[in-house]
């Protein structure tokens, strides 16, 4: 006997809560994880959470070149840019994980 149209709207209903739940957790994962970049040879470091929320920018000593400031403000640019980067793909591939590769564009979850 086939399910009756109501019957499939319950099922497809809470397929989507099932989704849903998933994806929240998959999502409050990766905001509970940190992730750190260096660059220049490791003089800088710059560590983000998966909330894209700055921890911490590390710079060592030889970094800091009164004559060259232009430089070091690109380094930390570039160390915050390459962490955040990170907690974004860490998210796209958890999400995507949890919604087993599926578009869902066009749903505002």
């Amino acid at each position: 006997m086939r399910p009756t149209g109501a019957a499939r709207q319950q099922e497809m209903q809470q397929r989507i809560q099932e989704m849903q739940a998933a994806m929240t957790a998959a999502q409050d994962a990766v905001e509970a994880q940190e992730f750190t970049a260096s660059v220049g040879g490791g003089v800088v470091e710059a560590k983000v959470n998966g909330k894209k929320e700055v921890l911490a920018v590390t710079i060592k000593p030889e970094a800091v070149d009164p004559e060259d400031v232009e430089m070091l403000q690109d380094l930390v640019v570039s160390a915050v840019n390459e962490a955040l980067r990170q907690a974004s793909e860490a998210m796209e591939a958890s999400l995507n994980k949890a919604t087993g590769g599926m578009d869902l564009g066009g749903f505002s979850l």
